[in-house]
């Protein structure tokens, strides 16, 4: 009797979108775009837009320098997670009209009384 070692998997190959990176950094399944990187004082964040599947996302690091006192390390990492919280949040509540145009805008176009 034969003994398998190792299990063989299959992925349904996913093709390029218009935005990916198309290089190494494009696996079977994923597609990830290039990245984008915001430097600021005291730190940097990289934004990766990624598809895995039927879904997109924004793949988000950021390095943020911390004071080399530990109870203010502490609050600034509690600032950092809030924040995050608070971006989360706000991206998910954009509606997809807003960004369209598809939404009315009675007031553009209108002349000051």
């Amino acid at each position: 009797m034969k003994a398998r070692t190792m299990a063989r998997l299959q992925r349904t190959e996913t093709p390029h979108t218009d935005w990916c990176a198309r290089d190494h950094r494009c696996g079977i399944d994923t597609h990830r775009a290039p990245d984008v990187i915001a430097d600021a004082t005291g730190g940097r964040g990289v934004i990766t837009r990624v598809r895995a599947g039927d879904r997109e996302y924004a793949e988000i690091t950021i390095r943020v320098r911390l004071d080399h006192r530990d109870p203010i390390a502490v609050r600034q990492v509690g600032l950092t997670l809030h924040l995050i919280r608070r971006l989360i949040g706000a991206v998910a509540a954009v509606r997809p009209d807003a960004l369209t145009g598809g939404a009315s805008r009675i007031a553009i176009g209108r002349k000051a009384a």
